[in-house]
């Protein structure tokens, strides 16, 4: 796709993407590849640069993920971030240890001795910092360049060859300067000359598309979502008619989803649609479950068998096409055989059973939303769709908490429909990332016209970021707060409190189950 390439070593960081996304924000494109990579395959891609993630793992324990070490003679740039830096310490002598003052947090950088990394950057900068390990002792060739109060060497590099460390993470926005650490990094030691953007995926997965899949016919999956809205269009410039979209209303949409993704798609696509009536199964198969990852299972298994009877009526087809994305992927556990630690599941990632009889088509699986929307703008759809806010794969089943039934999804409905309401007529659906409510499996005592109540509570959440790998609650003003919270109580029966959530990601995730 591009002649220009920085890789990221994944050593089972949840940021690894991260890395690859700010890099690709400065237009140089980046490939996640196993941290176990072969020299050989690495000579194949040719990088301009290389980055080591972070990982959840300690360079000293036993079965611990690694690199090769020949890899740190390649000449290749080589920026190791908190992991990434320690490890390249173990492997070239120096020494790491369990710290006694851990560092999880905003801290006060010192910065000194001006090199490529650091140009331009001023003495003293906020950074994050997410680590029990330190590096206590250099390599032989290594000096540092930064300090913190307790950690004198945030960052490293080598006297003579190209080869960087920071303790601390430049990808998360908590670390204010880290966009221009990593321009640095591509630009002034890595040469890079930023030749990537949207348009050129664009072009690349069409191609590939259009000459992996040939004649054969691809089911794609419609959620009423950019997602899958992107994922179908990039299919209808690769294949055209050869498309066939399958939407499963299963009862777990929000209000009147199902007439407004059949109007968006006859305005934007000429393709077969097959809309399923699935609610009866799907409530079905929920009844009596509130584990939340038994949820996902269930729901994920019907929705297979939904595509399996369907599918049935489609002749030729060969493909299932789904917009998954990254922070699925990694949320989910990365590669199964991969070192990232699983969050949650998701029913839409890790491939499908082999009596499916599909094979699996995720041209998003490497973007983040940002990215897909920048996409979806390229390729020609209207704004109000690309600009939709998320909406989770298990439907309103994981904001339904407790047991999911028609009478509680009727009331969390209404609730979110009021929701979104208010946010656009407040002139704010573009300035939040996410809106919707939660119904919780509580009730509490209010009153009503003089009578005792004992209804159910509703949690509104809101949430502002650039890449829903982090995420900060949202400064929503009080008095559309109070008209939120008046018109819910109002107007949903069955409601009598209103909550806001007022969590960030992390410790807590997006989704509250």
């Amino acid at each position: 796709m591009n002649d220009e390439r920085i890789l990221v070593l994944d050593f089972g960081s949840q940021y690894a993407q991260l890395i690859a996304r700010r890099v690709r924000e400065h237009n140089v494109y980046c490939e996640i590849v196993r941290a176990d990579i072969s020299i050989e395959a690495i000579r194949r891609r040719n990088p301009k640069g290389i980055i080591f993630s972070g990982s959840p793992s300690s360079v000293y324990e036993t079965g611990s993920p690694r690199c090769h070490r020949e890899l740190l003679d390649l000449d290749i740039p080589i920026l190791g971030i908190c992991y990434g830096m320690q490890l390249t310490c173990h492997l070239l002598g120096g020494q790491v240890q369990n710290s006694a003052h851990r560092e999880f947090g905003r801290a006060s950088c010192e910065v000194f001795g001006k090199n490529g990394l650091t140009d331009g950057l001023p003495d003293e900068m906020e950074v994050w910092m997410s680590h029990g390990d330190k590096v206590v002792e250099l390599p032989p060739g290594f000096q540092a360049i930064a300090k913190t109060s307790t950690c004198p060497y945030a960052a490293m590099k080598h006297e003579s060859k190209p080869v960087y460390g920071l303790q601390f993470h430049p990808e998360v926005t908590h670390t204010p300067l880290g966009s221009a650490l990593l321009h640095n990094f591509l630009y002034k030691i890595c040469h890079c000359e930023g030749t990537w953007h949207i348009g050129d995926f664009a072009a690349h997965a069409i191609d590939s598309m259009r000459e992996r899949i040939g004649t054969d016919r691809v089911i794609c999956g419609l959620s009423g979502g950019v997602d899958s809205a992107v994922t179908a269009a990039l299919l209808y410039r690769a294949i055209g008619s050869q498309l066939s979209c399958i939407l499963v209303d299963n009862g777990l949409l929000r209000k009147d989803e199902q007439r407004a993704v059949i109007g968006e798609f006859t305005n934007h696509f000429k393709a077969d649609l097959h809309v399923v009536q699935g609610e009866s199964r799907f409530l079905t198969s929920l009844a009596g479950i509130t584990d939340p990852q038994e949820k996902r299972r269930r729901i994920g298994h019907d929705f297979i068998e939904c595509f399996k009877d369907e599918a049935r009526k489609i002749k030729d087809a060969k493909y299932l096409a789904q917009g998954t994305l990254y922070p699925d992927v990694i949320e989910s556990g990365a590669a199964p055989d991969g070192p990232a630690a699983t969050i949650k599941l998701h029913h839409n990632v890790g491939g499908l059973p082999k009596e499916l009889g599909f094979e699996l088509v995720e041209p998003l699986r490497d973007l983040f939303k940002d990215e897909v929307r920048k996409l979806g703008i390229e390729l020609g759809l209207p704004e109000h769709l690309v600009w939709r806010h998320p909406f989770p794969g298990p439907g309103l089943a994981v904001r339904c908490l407790g047991e999911v039934t028609r009478p509680r999804l009727d009331i969390l409905r209404d609730a979110d429909e009021i929701l979104l309401e208010e946010i656009r007529n407040a002139g704010l659906y573009r300035q939040t990332s996410q809106v919707f409510a939660v119904l919780l499996p509580v009730q509490s005592v209010g009153v009503m016209g003089d009578a005792r109540t004992y209804d159910s509570a509703v949690v509104i959440r809101s949430v502002n970021t650039d890449d829903f790998m982090t995420a900060d609650w949202s400064r929503l003003p009080y008095d559309l707060l109070g008209r939120i919270s008046t018109r819910i109580i109002n107007e949903v029966r069955g409601v009598n409190r209103v909550c806001y959530d007022i969590s960030s990601k992390p410790p807590a995730t997006i989704e509250w189950e």
